[in-house]
């Protein structure tokens, strides 16, 4: 029998963890766009895209890419864990604060069952001693190098399949037909395609800036009257 080549079992790892049903939670989360369907700023598949775009050229770049990034050029642990709480002190929002670390712990749970690296042992130890955070784009940094990802693979395909999960989150939310879910998920392949180049530039002290108003919506969702979602 012909041996499987590494970056094949390499690729199928990866596709399980990112995985929009991996078992992680996210599909309770909307990050902030049901504070903008409760305001009236959108009820449609072209508000939400619109609003999809605009969370990925803020949030998903200056946070998330930069992050995966600052991961994969990490020299030792150390600078691992200084990002995980410098990340989560940057992240004014109370509910993506939680979010972000709920999620992320339970990708890491998953992925040292998967693939165990070092750091990525380490890691979950230190979330799971309440040492360390485990914030979702550290966790999916760690896990990715470990996996022996590429940088820029690894920051397209957290991006891409954070479109993915809110899109789905979307259409049980706004609510969206499937077919016009679809299409926003094609019609986000150039903001996640913009963004990654976007972050390739990006400095250490760019992490963490964001767009003002989506915040502040991201906050106000905490006394939201009513809601599907956790955030």
């Amino acid at each position: 029998m012909p041996s499987i080549p590494t970056d094949l079992e390499t690729s199928l790892a990866a596709m399980q963890l990112l995985d929009s049903a991996l078992p992680t939670g996210a599909f309770s989360h909307s990050f902030g766009f049901e504070s903008y369907l409760a305001s009236g700023d959108f009820d449609d598949a072209d508000g939400f895209s619109a609003w999809l775009a605009a969370f990925i050229s803020s949030q998903l770049t200056f946070t998330d890419a930069l992050a995966i990034r600052m991961i994969h050029a990490a020299g030792t642990y150390a600078e691992v864990l200084d990002l995980d709480h410098r990340i989560m002190a940057l992240t004014s929002p109370r509910q993506i604060r939680q979010a972000s670390m709920t999620i992320g712990r339970r990708l890491l749970t998953i992925g040292v069952r998967v693939r165990p690296g070092p750091w990525a042992i380490r890691l979950h130890g230190d979330a799971e001693a309440g040492t360390a955070f485990g914030h979702q784009a550290v966790a999916w940094g760690v896990l990715s190098r470990e996996l022996g990802l590429g940088e820029e693979q690894a920051v397209a395909q957290h991006l891409y399949a954070t479109v993915i999960s809110l899109t789905q989150n979307a259409v049980r939310a706004v609510p969206l037909g499937q077919n016009a879910g679809q299409r926003a998920i094609a019609g986000a392949r150039g903001a996640v395609l913009a963004a990654v180049e976007r972050s390739r530039d990006l400095d250490p002290d760019d992490l963490g800036a964001t767009v003002p108003g989506l915040e502040i919506a991201q906050m106000r969702h905490e006394r939201q009257h009513a809601r599907l979602f956790m955030s």
